[in-house]
């Protein structure tokens, strides 16, 4: 039986080797295949809508090339680019102009750039002048204060604005932030204030300019350093330049202020050479404006907020010793001009106007109360008898002089005083 089985198995084998394929066969071998013709190709782009996502593609595409030019010619107000991030790799300077490099291609349009600036001291008298002209100039304004002499109602009226920040913090702990610009004013700048506490207020000279300097150096900004006419001390020299080395008693009651200020200006300078650290110095004169605060010991807010209050005007000593005095407009001018300039300084910001203590208090007379007298007192310790700037250097390489003169000036800080002493008087009969 295995035997029939086999033989009937090879001839069934056979018989389909012999059997020619039947064109009736169910079977049939695969076609060859041929490109899609063009009726079927736009067949198969109607089908499912896939053209309708095809158009819409293309217009969005054609949308975004087309608005590209406009979005590229943003102001500097909707620009905002930290220089501490990016300005390493995109090639700014300090002042956030393009410099050279391989930068990459950069968007047509885009002009000077929005600035992150941080303020120390700039809830105080200067800095608060200051903090005003750089918001209204379009810039991200931070302002580092610990209220020791700075006051919030100087910087109340940015409250709210999104370019505005107010920080509360002592400089002479270190922190930590991410701008282009380092504005340095933070320190007790009247004697009544600096001679508080001598100790803080050379510490506020070292320490908090040593860790601005750090950050500055971290970070890649540019940093100002505001010092003062008093690092000349009782000068020899009259007017007083720049090249001048100064007359200053190293142990008195001001050189806590006087030599802590001089220290400064050499920690800025080494951390130029040491560190290549953008700096620029401003050595600044007398100055007045509102926002003074009341009592600070200073001569023109004293002899201004005396004459209100129907006091006796105090002039310490003979009343012959000397000041130039410049309104607080004229030097936030002259601290933003040395910034953005390309000069490292110093450079000594003040009005050359020069006035006796005397000749002052009659300007302060005319403008307030005629019938105002002046009381005499002993002078004071290390008092410097002269005090002209000589602003030759400023003029020449900063394009910068005061414009408003002391019977200019005045009334415009009796205003603000008056105002103050009436409001602080309410508040005492309340």
């Amino acid at each position: 039986m295995k035997q029939l089985h086999k033989q009937s198995s090879g001839n069934s084998i056979r018989r389909d080797e012999e059997m020619p394929m039947s064109q009736n066969s169910p079977y049939s071998p695969k076609s060859q295949k041929y490109h899609r013709s063009f009726p079927r190709s736009i067949n198969y782009l109607l089908r499912e809508q896939r053209l309708l996502f095809i158009l819409v593609g293309i217009l969005i595409g054609s949308t975004f090339f087309i608005l590209q030019p406009t979005l590229s010619r943003i102001g500097p107000q909707d620009s905002n680019f930290p220089k501490s991030g990016v300005s390493g790799r995109l090639g700014t300077n300090g002042m956030g102009n393009w410099v050279g490099g391989k930068v990459g291609r950069v968007p047509a349009g885009i002009g000077k750039r929005r600035m992150r600036i941080v303020v120390t001291g700039g809830a105080g008298f200067v800095g608060s002048h200051l903090v005003d002209k750089l918001i209204a100039r379009g810039d991200d304004v931070i302002v580092i204060d610990n209220f020791f002499t700075g006051r919030k109602e100087n910087v109340a009226h940015h409250f709210g604005n999104p370019r505005f920040e107010l920080i509360r913090h002592d400089v002479v702990e270190p922190i930590l932030l991410e701008v282009d610009q380092i504005y340095h004013l933070a320190c007790p700048a009247s004697p009544v204030h600096y001679k508080y506490n001598p100790v803080k207020t050379i510490k506020t000279n070292v320490m908090g300019t040593l860790n601005m300097l750090g950050l500055a150096k971290r970070i890649g900004a540019r940093f100002l350093l505001t010092s003062t006419s008093e690092v000349y001390g009782d000068p020899l020299e009259h007017p007083q330049k720049e090249t001048y080395w100064g007359h200053v008693n190293p142990i008195g009651v001001r050189s806590c202020y006087d030599e802590g200020k001089r220290t400064a200006e050499t920690l800025t300078m080494d951390y130029h050479r040491g560190a290549d650290v953008e700096v620029r110095i401003a050595r600044i004169f007398n100055t007045y404006g509102p926002r003074m605060c009341l009592d600070d010991g200073r001569v023109v807010s004293n002899f201004v907020a005396q004459a209100i209050r129907k006091e006796p005007m105090t002039v310490y000593g003979d009343g012959k010793q000397t000041r130039s005095f410049q309104y607080v407009s004229d030097l936030v001018d002259g601290l933003m001009a040395l910034m953005e300039g390309e000069h490292i300084g110093p450079f000594n910001l003040g009005n050359p106007g020069e006035f006796t203590m005397l000749e002052l208090a009659e300007v302060v007379k005319e403008t307030i109360d005629p019938s105002a007298s002046i009381m005499f007192k002993e002078n004071t310790a290390d008092d410097p008898h002269k005090r002209k700037p000589d602003i030759s250097k400023a003029k020449e390489l900063l394009n910068w002089q005061p414009k408003v003169s002391l019977r200019d000036g005045l009334p415009l800080m009796v205003s603000d005083f008056r105002n103050r002493i009436l409001n602080q008087d309410e508040g005492k009969a309340h």
